[in-house]
């Protein structure tokens, strides 16, 4: 009984509270929000936090170092699924996404669990391949970036341009703080401003290139309402009631890709301000754990690589609101209505919390004992 309670109690020692403690007051907005919106989507809610906990859990518990063998084989399995569904996938308005589970009529949507995948899977290769204090060569680099680049190319070409381009700045975010070799970053940047105006000229659907048209020239529908909703927020925001952008229908989608807007309504720009805050501390909680990680690539990646994907989450979501960048269907990050994104997000953080808990607790090695831990 004595060694079970030293078992509990080294858990509890090493397990990240800050970031839940964080996350929390994100959640409680964001029900708040939802509930005024339409009190169905609230039921609704609840039920994503129900399900996401219970991933959460499920990530915690999975003994990843024990069983980092098994990550090489879920990478190639969820590129099976992404090639499955270019063969086999739902399309929903000439995109195939989804995957139709057999007999339940239920969808999945591989590329979200892509993000997971490929975290794991650069985990996997730095832990094995430590970098040099220089920084990885160009030849562990392409390696790398082989590893990136096939599922991108895989879910850009489905299409789904957004989730493609949260899964590569993610992924050579992670590479940025792991470490590459400066000359290479440069000349990357010096070949993207080259080939830049081609991609966009051939690379890009028609209806991608209007959003950028929309972008730099008259804002669309829903960018102007969303401006007028944040406006007529002013400092402190506007009652229930007077939050007639969200509460007429004007403002589209208001409870995922465009809540950020019913926030500056609701709540003014302390409100906005305030979100905005609580999401910069998780982030710099998050690259800083990653820093702190030394020698520990497993913690450093999906650390940084979380932070990255609550970075430009939040900065793409907010920014299109405002009218700063193209309307594209990024949510919110664990604010938005809407579960695939947030399940994801739950699992992450379960498999960061399991890497942390257990970082220096000799569990993955068989002839170690409970009662050495002190």
């Amino acid at each position: 009984m004595l060694k079970w309670f030293q078992f509990d109690r080294r858990i509890l020692k090493h397990f990240e509270f800050i970031i839940i403690i964080q996350l929390l007051p994100l959640f409680a907005i964001s029900s708040w929000l939802i509930f005024e919106i339409n009190p169905s989507l609230f039921a609704k809610q609840m039920l994503y936090y129900l399900v996401a906990f219970i991933v959460f859990i499920i990530g915690f518990l999975i003994p990843w170092t024990r069983l980092k063998w098994i990550i090489p084989f879920i990478y190639g399995f969820n590129l099976f699924l992404l090639l499955s569904t270019k063969l086999f996938g739902k399309s929903v308005l000439g995109a195939k996404r989804w995957l139709e589970i057999p007999g339940t009529g239920l969808t999945i949507q591989p590329s979200e669990f892509m993000k997971v995948s490929v975290l794991l899977m650069l985990a996997y290769i730095i832990a094995k391949n430590p970098p040099p204090r220089e920084g990885y060569d160009l030849k562990m680099f392409a390696k790398l970036s082989a590893t990136i680049l096939l599922p991108f190319i895989l879910i850009a070409i489905e299409p789904d341009l957004g989730t493609a381009s949260v899964l590569l700045l993610t992924s050579f975010g992670v590479l940025f703080v792991i470490g590459i070799r400066w000359k290479i970053w440069a000349t990357i940047i010096a070949v993207l401003l080259i080939v830049s105006p081609i991609g966009y000229e051939h690379g890009l659907k028609d209806y991608q290139k209007q959003r950028v048209t929309d972008f730099v020239g008259e804002p669309s529908y829903h960018v102007k309402q969303s401006l007028i909703a944040i406006g007529s927020g002013s400092m402190f925001g506007q009652p229930k009631e007077e939050a007639t952008q969200t509460q007429l229908k004007f403002l589209p989608i208001s409870s995922t890709d465009f809540i950020f807007g019913y926030l500056g309504e609701r709540f003014g720009f302390a409100g906005t301000l305030t979100v905005i805050l609580l999401y910069a501390f998780l982030v710099l909680n998050l690259i800083s754990i990653a820093q702190q990680a030394v020698d520990n690539y497993y913690i450093q990646v999906m650390a940084s690589g979380i932070g990255f994907l609550f970075f430009i989450y939040m900065g793409v979501n907010i920014s299109m609101t405002i009218g700063l960048a193209p309307v594209v269907g990024v949510p919110l990050p664990m604010f938005s209505h809407g579960g695939t994104s947030f399940i994801i997000f739950a699992f992450l953080l379960g498999i960061l919390q399991h890497l942390l808990a257990f970082r220096f607790y000799f569990l993955y090695n068989c002839d170690s004992r409970i009662d050495s831990i002190i």
